[in-house]
């Protein structure tokens, strides 16, 4: 921004040009009267001067009235002895239009004449005295006076002549000029000084005004640090005072502002749950990180769009429509590059001043996803349970019925009837236990009995349990004449003794259900690989069958809770759809971790770690044994 203002332009220049032209104006008309005044003064005195005097026309118009030679010659000097009037021409003229005497000595020749002055033959005829001031390139300035003259016999007034008088007035008006010329010089000189005088006076005044400019302008760069220098108590030196408060309440209030937005940004970084605010027109103006990473958007994008666009919604909702009606809504963004869909409640209202007029909106943005997921998990959860009770329940209601029927005294259909009864209620009891069992863990009342035991043995003495189960039901089987799945277990073990803390009663059960999941669904003569290994704070135990292997999609679901791949399959044989969520609370409550990687089809591989120190090695516990 250009701040150079020309001094034509300027409030110094205008104050200046404004004094100047009061003081020019207020010379010119004091002047005009002044001159005016003193001419009308010296044409008056002038005229004074150049009357006769009533005795002079009373003599002559006395002589004139006699035709005597006498008394035309007292008239000459009269005429001769009058020295009042100085620089003038003078004639006598009497009622007959001759002239009688003249005071002009290169004029006496015209004596005895006519007069040709028709001025003079009008003043003579009418008896009026005639007054005319003239001027001209030839004659320059003069006075003319005709004076009838009348002579009084008896009662009667009789015109006998008339007195011409012709005066210069040169020197009038030289002086008068004169006067004038000093007066203009006066004017000049006093012109001079008071355009000093007024810019001097136009600098006082402009001078705290320009540093009173000079420190808006800072004001409005941010630049508060300046003050305005006070050069008098009158009221530009309050305004400069006011100026300097101004600028000091500010600044305190630009540093509450600025500490108050740096705030406002501190709790809107930190917050988790995302703000989005609008202006008046729904255009967004703020919005925080946690917003641009619930909506998958960044800030400079977020700018350019409008609040029900951003929250995807527009097809259903306006923002006329936010305005009317504030009520929370729950949306569902588009999934992100990793393929997670969150669930959003939008929670609204308006921004308004204290007149009650709406600026904007803001949102408020709450991730809901894991309490809807709870939600969605706890009906499954009661959908599940209902399902698995009312299954068995269902078959032990159809065996009792039956057996109440006549049934029971039947000896070949009661014994299969009780035992199938008896299978049903030991299954709902397994999975009682299991719920009870899962319940603990989440309420963390689980206990646990830990002991420092040789991995290495406890596995291979829980793989040899399911050696001599895996014989026993070949051995039933082929006593029964049935045909029964033929499995092997293979061990990989390290040599090394591996003495790691566990209660092995529950590490026991979800090894067990890892184990029965891979009998289950490995093929008729598969082969089941058990290896254990350690890593320097680590064991890992793995359990790797070759059955049908689970989809890439349930990868993520295995260990949840009734969750099963092949749902048909699974119930067919007796499984709740609990064990793997045991096993993976067991692990996890011991500090371990279990994961499952598989392929479609090509088999599934369960791991599990456990924590371990490789400087334990047993001491007392191998001396007790």
């Amino acid at each position: 921004m250009n701040n150079k203002i020309s001094f034509f332009r300027s409030i110094q220049f205008k104050i200046a040009a404004i004094f100047m032209l009061l003081l020019l104006i207020t010379i010119e008309i004091i002047g005009a009267y002044f001159v005016h005044r003193l001419e009308q003064q010296n044409i008056e005195t002038f005229e004074a001067q150049v009357q006769l005097p009533s005795y002079v026309t009373t003599s002559l118009a006395n002589n004139l009235a006699s035709s005597s030679a006498h008394s035309r010659r007292n008239v000459r000097s009269t005429i001769n002895d009058i020295s009042n009037i100085q620089n003038s021409d003078i004639e006598v003229i009497d009622s007959q239009g001759k002239i009688v005497a003249v005071r002009n000595s290169s004029n006496q020749n015209i004596i005895g004449q006519r007069t040709t002055n028709a001025q003079i033959k009008d003043v003579i005829y009418s008896g009026r005295k005639t007054t005319q001031i003239s001027h001209n390139d030839r004659d320059g300035s003069y006075y003319l006076a005709i004076t009838p003259l009348i002579s009084s016999n008896g009662d009667s007034n009789t015109v006998v002549g008339a007195v011409y008088i012709r005066a210069d007035m040169d020197q009038v008006y030289k002086s008068i000029n004169s006067i004038v010329f000093i007066f203009f010089v006066a004017s000049l000189v006093a012109g001079l000084l008071g355009a000093l005088i007024s810019i001097v006076v136009a600098r006082a005044i402009t001078r705290p005004i320009a540093e009173m400019r000079k420190q808006a302008i800072r004001m409005a760069k941010g630049d508060y640090s300046g003050q305005v220098r006070v050069y008098s108590e009158d009221e530009l030196g309050q305004l400069a005072v006011a100026v300097n408060n101004l600028s000091v309440r500010v600044e305190e209030e630009q540093e509450n502002s600025d500490a108050e937005r740096n705030r406002l940004n501190s709790v809107l970084t930190q917050m988790t749950d995302g703000v989005v605010a609008t202006d008046r027109h729904g255009k967004v103006t703020i919005i925080n990180e946690a917003a641009q990473s619930f909506l998958n958007v960044d800030q400079k994008t977020a700018f350019t769009m409008q609040l029900v666009d951003l929250l995807e919604i527009s097809a259903t909702t306006s923002f006329d429509d936010l305005l009317a009606n504030q009520d929370e809504r729950i949306i569902e963004p588009e999934a992100d590059s990793d393929g997670d869909n969150l669930i959003l409640q939008a929670d609204f209202s308006l921004i308004k001043r204290n007149t009650g007029f709406v600026t904007g909106v803001i949102c408020v943005l709450h991730d809901v996803t894991e309490q809807q997921k709870i939600d969605r998990d706890r009906r499954q959860f009661v959908s599940n349970v209902s399902h698995e009770l009312r299954t068995p329940l269902t078959s032990l209601r159809s065996y009792i019925e039956t057996l109440n029927d006549g049934a029971w005294k039947d000896p070949h259909l009661a014994p299969q009837f009780l035992k199938v009864t008896q299978e049903e209620t030991e299954r709902m009891i397994r999975m009682v236990n299991s719920l009870l069992d899962l319940s603990r863990f989440d309420q963390g009342t689980a206990k646990l009995n830990v002991e420092l035991v040789n991995f290495n043995e406890f596995f291979n003495f829980i793989l040899d349990r399911f050696d001599m189960l895996i014989k026993n039901n070949q051995e039933k089987a082929a006593a029964a004449g049935k045909d029964t799945k033929k499995y092997t277990i293979k061990r990989t073990f390290t040599k090394k003794d591996l003495w790691v803390e566990i209660d092995p009663d529950k590490m026991t059960q979800a090894i067990d259900n890892i184990m029965n999941n891979a009998l289950k669904y490995s093929p008729d003569g598969g082969t089941i690989t058990c290896r254990l290994i350690d890593t320097q704070r680590y064991i890992i135990l793995s359990i790797s069958d070759q059955g049908l292997g689970i989809p890439r999609k349930d990868l993520k679901k295995v260990f949840a809770r009734f969750y099963r791949v092949d749902k048909a399959r699974s119930r067919k044989q007796g499984g709740t759809g609990l064990g793997l969520s045991i096993s993976k609370e067991v692990v996890e409550a011991q500090g371990g971790h279990v994961w499952v990687n598989s392929m479609e089809n090509h088999g599934s591989t369960f791991y599990i770690s456990l924590p371990y120190d490789p400087n334990e090695t047993g001491g007392d516990w191998d001396e007790a044994l």
